[in-house]
């Protein structure tokens, strides 16, 4: 059996998913910061260093740890794609980012922390539903 090679991507691509902020992306993060606020939900920090996995938003006397996953870069069963141009490539990389998901929210359960995961369509499509669920691991 012959694997595909895992080849870099082109540069065009490498800038523009460059381009991708990490944190403080206007379709994840701060979506669901400004829909913390317009509800009125307090008692929150962003990527506390010393939690393991850095959560997008931490609830430190809920123990609630809370990470919103890009579509794309987390691969989202409904709606996350692998790129046609060097697929070998992006398929690797998008299945080690949900091993390390997978891997950081079973060591923040361990130590006795509720996590809560959104993919970005969720936040996008049913905002309500989030902050429902928030308020409920929440208090």
């Amino acid at each position: 059996m012959v694997l595909p090679s895992l080849e870099k991507p082109s540069l065009s691509r490498s800038a523009n998913m460059r381009a991708i902020r990490s944190s403080g992306n206007k379709s994840t993060e701060l979506r669901l910061a400004g829909l913390l606020k317009q509800n009125c939900i307090r008692g929150w920090r962003r990527h506390p260093r010393n939690i393991h996995g850095h959560p997008d938003f931490f609830f430190n006397r809920a123990r609630l740890a809370i990470f919103v996953d890009g579509c794309f870069f987390h691969g989202c069963p409904r709606c996350g794609h692998i790129p046609k141009t060097n697929g070998a490539y992006w398929a690797a990389k998008i299945e080690r980012n949900k091993s390390r998901d997978l891997s950081v929210s079973r060591k923040l359960r361990r130590a006795s922390f509720r996590v809560v995961r959104f993919w970005e369509c969720q936040l996008r499509r049913h905002p309500q539903n989030c902050i429902e669920r928030i308020l409920r691991f929440s208090t």
